[in-house]
């Protein structure tokens, strides 16, 4: 190993990364992260004023970005998600499945809406936008596959367990992807964040944030930036022999 060949197990120049929710907190930080490392990143979000100011700031940057408007609890618009990417950069070589929904329901008071929300958000949509993306990354030479899961999956969850569940399933499917797509190349792993400082978390009142940053062995919130690293080991040629695994960024919170 010598700084050269270092250099190129992080370098992503030429591929194309698709990042969804990917206009702030976590998404827009990786986004940011993949542009400095020489990719072309396609970021998505339900709100079309959004992804063109995150385009344009990747764009200002050095990068080549566009933003495609998406719902991810929408199947039709993850489609229409793959089909843009697919015509702007010529194919697909990384999905970054980080859109979430942050709806929270207690155990006995679920409403059916509610449920389908979170699920059809946070497992179905990053399930189907990778089958979509999948002829495209089967041709791909450096395939792989994040999917953005919570520290919450691995904890007991009080009021957020409807979340934490779906994450859960999330890296159930992960583990399934990742066998059965390692004949094909592909990659498939996840990150599993504690707590960030993002909007999802910055609506909570202040002493629970402040419960939040004390919960971990670190004792605080981690900046967005700080989830960069970990996603640049995963998706690169660094992660070249990691599949099926998933990576806890979470300052020490989850107990093993």
């Amino acid at each position: 190993m010598d700084r050269a060949k270092l250099d190129r197990l992080f370098d992503m120049s030429g591929r194309v990364v698709v990042v969804t929710g990917g206009t702030r907190g976590i998404g827009l930080a990786l986004a940011q992260g993949y542009v400095a490392a020489g990719a072309k990143v396609v970021v998505a979000s339900r709100k079309p004023e959004a992804c063109e100011q995150a385009a344009a700031l990747l764009r200002s940057q050095g990068g080549e970005a566009i933003g495609v408007p998406t719902h991810t609890g929408d199947l039709d618009s993850l489609k229409a998600l793959v089909v843009a990417a697919v015509e702007a950069f010529g194919g697909i070589d990384v999905v970054v499945n980080n859109a979430a929904n942050a709806l929270t329901q207690p155990l006995g008071s679920f409403t059916p809406e509610a449920w389908q929300k979170s699920f059809d958000v946070n497992l179905r949509g990053p399930v189907f936008l990778v089958q979509e993306a999948l002829p495209y990354l089967k041709e791909s030479e450096h395939a792989a596959v994040l999917n953005m899961i919570s520290a919450g999956a691995f904890l007991f969850a009080a009021w957020t367990s409807i979340y934490s569940a779906g994450k859960a399933a999330l890296l159930s499917f992960t583990r399934g992807m990742a066998a059965d797509f390692a004949p094909h190349g592909i990659r498939v792993n996840a990150l599993a964040p504690g707590s960030v400082d993002t909007d999802m978390v910055r609506n909570n009142p202040p002493e629970v944030q402040e419960r939040l940053g004390a919960a971990s062995l670190m004792g605080r919130i981690a900046s967005p930036d700080e989830i960069v690293g970990p996603a640049l080991l995963l998706t690169p040629d660094a992660g070249s022999f990691v599949t099926g695994q998933v990576l806890l960024v979470d300052g020490g919170l989850v107990p093993h």
